[in-house]
């Protein structure tokens, strides 16, 4: 069996982890990029059963112990963790921004975004620098967290390296894993809450009552539309995540990034928990599991590991950011180039 080193090099390639579908490939790209864009989803195709079973039989290896981390039972409002009904505080405004967000996010609507933020011509910067701009950002979808977002990455990084000191890429991704969030700042265009914040979902197919405040989607025009009304729709059993197109928000847009600035040096395992993280009716309830395949189930254990620390590391208690800065700028400097297109 390949080593696990040996397993996530043959995978640095595994655009199947890092490319969206070719329709949602912005029309304004040039057809040198855009045929560069199908040879490398092509290429994939022919990859995937070459390294499927080393990869998911390293990938299970490296699954470890949940570590010390305690799961707290209330979060900083003294709540129960991702309520959404009466006893949470932000109730209404978190429902208004999942009432529209589920009216409104069709798969026509996701392919508009495609378009216009995939081309990545909203900034050059480099990954500290965005961290900073979520200062001044808090997502009033979140019932549990009402602080600047950096608290809250700087929150899920260090308690991931309290359990996970080996695997310097896990906290890594903690604190890069919300800069998605960006598109809601005015440098990035603004967007609405419900464009970027939010659980993710598929479209497609069916809206599977697993998904939080699914009432909503009986106002969506994909609702009654007959090709995505049934559990399938436009998939097929097993088809693989990596095939299905998801509504729109903060996961997909740095996923995209992160895929399209090819100097990016992150394993596989963090670029699906970075598209994936807000995916709860997967990770938390059990559905849409149809649709994954083995990659994908490879993956999840991952997922669900980080599931934790992003959702009960929230608190009010601050980490002190000069602090604990060297030691992640070190990592960026090991993972991204100086700047990233955005």
């Amino acid at each position: 069996m390949m080593t696990v080193e040996a397993s996530l090099a043959s995978c640095d390639r595994c655009e199947s982890l890092a490319v969206a579908n070719n329709d949602l490939m912005p029309q304004s790209c040039s057809e040198e990029s855009r045929l560069n864009f199908v040879c490398d989803s092509n290429e994939i195709v022919r990859e995937v059963d070459v390294f499927t079973k080393d990869f998911i039989s390293a990938c299970n290896g490296m699954q470890k112990t949940t570590g010390d981390f305690v799961v707290p039972s209330i979060n900083a409002f003294g709540n129960d963790f991702r309520v959404y009904g009466k006893e949470c505080e932000k109730r209404l405004a978190v429902q208004d921004v999942y009432k529209i967000n589920h009216v409104n996010q069709t798969y026509d609507f996701v392919r508009q975004m495609h378009q216009k933020h995939v081309n990545l011509d909203k900034a050059v910067m480099g990954i500290w620098e965005c961290c900073e701009l979520l200062n001044e950002l808090v997502d009033e979808s979140d019932p549990d967290l009402d602080e600047p977002q950096i608290d809250h990455l700087l929150q899920t990084a260090e308690a991931i390296r309290r359990d996970y000191p080996d695997e310097d890429w896990f906290p890594l991704t903690g604190l890069i894993h919300d800069l998605g969030k960006v598109l809601l700042h005015p440098r990035f265009g603004e967007e609405s809450q419900w464009t970027v914040v939010g659980d993710t979902f598929p479209l497609g197919c069916a809206f599977d009552s697993r998904i939080v405040h699914s009432e909503y989607f009986k106002e969506n025009p994909d609702y009654n539309n007959e090709k995505f009304k049934t559990t399938y729709g436009i998939y097929e059993q097993g088809c693989g995540l990596d095939k299905v197109v998801m509504s729109w928000g903060h996961d997909e847009y740095l996923y995209q990034v992160l895929s399209l600035n090819k100097e990016v040096k992150l394993p596989p395992q963090a670029l699906f928990i970075i598209r994936y993280h807000s995916f709860y009716a997967l990770h938390k309830s059990g559905a849409y599991t149809y649709l994954m395949n083995d990659v994908d189930h490879a993956m999840l254990p991952w997922l669900k590991t980080f599931s934790k620390y992003d959702l009960y590391s929230k608190s009010k208690v601050r980490v002190n950011v000069e602090e604990v800065k060297p030691y992640y700028l070190s990592l960026i400097a090991k993972y991204f180039p100086e700047k990233l297109r955005w």
